[in-house]
């Protein structure tokens, strides 16, 4: 990480803080963590001064390691857990600039601070390049709405592929959100980068199998599949995984030290509607450089993750997102993306 701070980058913070609509007003809270990406906090803050926004830090410490499984985006911080006085401290706040390293997504307290009226914008533990590249604008905003509307609109979503991709979820009472990029609305939550819709089924909805092909991705080890990984799934539950390979042992084992029934089960699905997104971009950073949250938006992949929904009342610190390409998804009898492929 370079200790410059590149003027395009702060430009990118103040553009999507403007967007956010923060008032001169209004009370804005910079949360961090003791690791917390330090340019981050700098930028975040340099760029609400420059606004005129108040603002001040509230930095808590890092949790304890435990041993077990090591927890990398599981957009569920426990940052906040025990922390009953900042949590009413970010209640009371107008606006949260969410920097903690796993972000407050799934975090439990969350329903809490949103139900307060509090928006919630969380900029992703990326490099700043990573953000600037992909700076969020009013095109990207329309094209995820559209897609929100879509699925909210339907009944079921099907999703297949030529690896043998078959699965089916029932959207009935699901709660479906689109990100693009901030948040201007009280009781929301936004990350950037931004670009993609998912939907949170509720319980027993989501059925069938899905193949992770070569080149599909597991953004929690951060790593491009090479093996092909067969995941059964039942009412909602990762019941078999199945592939000769690295990659079948490693999400096997990983599973199994959380010892949670809720971390073989579906969190969300969707996907991506970023052009922007690259496909190849965590090649291009140092693991210590990239969250993967880019490769969530990249345009047609289809995001099948597992682990915490709120939704369902699951909560759980295991989690996976998976983008798989080449897929096939359908609503209804409406194909959205063909193999890959958004349908304009």
């Amino acid at each position: 990480m370079s200790a410059v701070l590149d003027p395009v980058w702060l430009d990118a913070f103040k553009q999507v803080f403007e967007k956010c609509r923060i008032g001169d007003d209004e009370s804005v809270i910079v949360l961090a963590e003791s690791g917390s990406r330090p340019a981050l906090i700098q930028l975040a803050e340099t760029a609400l001064s420059q606004l005129g926004c108040n603002y001040y830090r509230l930095v808590l410490p890092a949790p304890s390691v435990v041993a077990g499984p090591l927890i990398r985006s599981s957009g569920a911080s426990d940052a906040l857990t025990g922390q009953q006085g900042a949590v009413d401290a970010l209640c009371a706040s107008d606006v949260v600039i969410d920097l903690t390293i796993e972000g407050l997504m799934h975090a439990p307290q969350t329903a809490q601070i949103l139900k307060s009226g509090t928006r919630i914008m969380n900029i992703s533990n990326e490099h700043p390049e990573v953000l600037s590249r992909l700076l969020p604008d009013d095109s990207l905003k329309a094209r995820v709405k559209e897609a929100v509307q879509e699925i909210r609109s339907s009944s079921t979503m099907k999703v297949t592929s030529e690896a043998g991709t078959d699965l089916s979820v029932q959207l009935a009472k699901a709660s479906t959100v689109g990100v693009w990029g901030w948040t201007d609305r009280p009781g929301t939550l936004a990350h950037w980068p931004g670009g993609l819709v998912v939907s949170f089924p509720a319980a027993n909805s989501v059925n069938g199998t899905l193949v992770l092909a070569a080149g599909d991705l597991n953004l929690t080890f951060k790593r491009y599949i090479e093996s092909p990984v067969t995941l059964t799934i039942k009412n909602d539950y990762v019941t078999g995984i199945s592939g000769h390979g690295a990659d079948a042992a490693l999400m096997k084992n990983y599973l199994v030290a959380f010892d949670d029934k809720a971390a073989y089960a579906t969190s969300h699905v969707g996907w991506g509607l970023n052009p922007a997104a690259r496909y190849e971009a965590m090649t291009m950073y140092d693991r210590n450089d990239t969250n993967g949250t880019e490769l969530r938006a990249v345009a047609g992949n289809f995001l099948y993750s597992t682990g915490a929904n709120e939704f369902a009342g699951r909560f759980t610190r295991g989690h996976f997102d998976l983008p798989v390409m080449a897929c096939t998804i359908t609503l209804d009898d409406q194909v959205v993306v063909d193999k890959g492929i958004p349908v304009q």
